[in-house]
C-alpha cells in the first residue's frame, strides 16, 4: 500500500469480528510493523447508523459529539523484533508462492 500511495502508513484502524481478537491485532501490527487502533465498538456500520439515527432525532447535536460518547480506542503495538518479524513474513511468502503453483 505503501509503494502504491507513495505515502507512509502511520497507523492502521480496524473494525468488524476480526479485530475483537486482541492476539491478532498484536500480531497483524508486529508483522506490519504499525500501530494498530480499534474503537471501543468493533461493529462500525450499525455503530455509524445507530449514530445518524440518534443526530436526526437530537440524541447527539452533531457527528463530534456522537464520536465522543464512545470513549477512547484499543491500541496495539509491534512487539515482535525486526528478526522474528522477517521470518514469518518468509514463511508467509513461501505459503502464498505454494498456493500459486497449484492454481
Amino acid at each position: 500500500m505503501e509503494q502504491d500511495s507513495l505515502t507512509s502508513i502511520k497507523e492502521l484502524r480496524v473494525d468488524g469480528g476480526a479485530s475483537s481478537n486482541n492476539w491478532l491485532m498484536d500480531f497483524q501490527s508486529s508483522l506490519l510493523d504499525v500501530p494498530i487502533r480499534r474503537p471501543p465498538v468493533v461493529e462500525t456500520t450499525a455503530f455509524g447508523a445507530a449514530g445518524l439515527a440518534g443526530i436526526y432525532g437530537g440524541v447527539w447535536a452533531d457527528g463530534e459529539e456522537f464520536i465522543a460518547c464512545q470513549g477512547e480506542p484499543d491500541r496495539f503495538s509491534v512487539s515482535l523484533d525486526e528478526h522474528k518479524r522477517n521470518k514469518l513474513i518468509e514463511g508467509w511468502t513461501r505459503a502464498v508462492e505454494a498456493v500459486e503453483t497449484f492454481s
